[in-house]
């Protein structure tokens, strides 16, 4: 199934000035990477985060948030956030940004 092109052109808005990003195919979405390390994406209709097992697990506590289960099996270190939970700029925004300070404590892959 496609992935919602506007919802990634919104996240696309937020990270394309930030130095390391690029984009990638994966998940049967679309994925941005910063420093050759994911960020998040875009697969359906929902925002994909990378936040570290710690950070997931925190984020598992908010609203319209779930286990991203891509492979029938939960990924730790990853979330999904429903439509509802992005909707406003600034919901977008918080998400995003927890997303990139987890991508920048990352080392750089060549």
């Amino acid at each position: 199934m496609p992935y919602d092109e506007d919802l990634a052109q919104r996240v696309r808005l937020l990270l394309k000035r930030l130095t390391g990003y690029s984009e990638r195919n994966m998940f049967g979405g679309i994925c941005f990477m910063l420093h050759g390390n994911m960020c998040c994406g875009v697969t359906q209709n929902r925002l994909m985060l990378r936040l570290g097992e710690q950070g997931a697990q925190k984020a598992l506590q908010e609203p319209d948030t779930r286990e991203m289960d891509f492979t029938g099996k939960p990924l730790k270190s990853m979330i999904y956030v429903e439509q509802a939970g992005y909707g406003s700029s600034e919901d977008l925004k918080y998400w995003i940004n927890r997303a990139v300070k987890f991508a920048q404590s990352l080392p750089a892959k060549e």
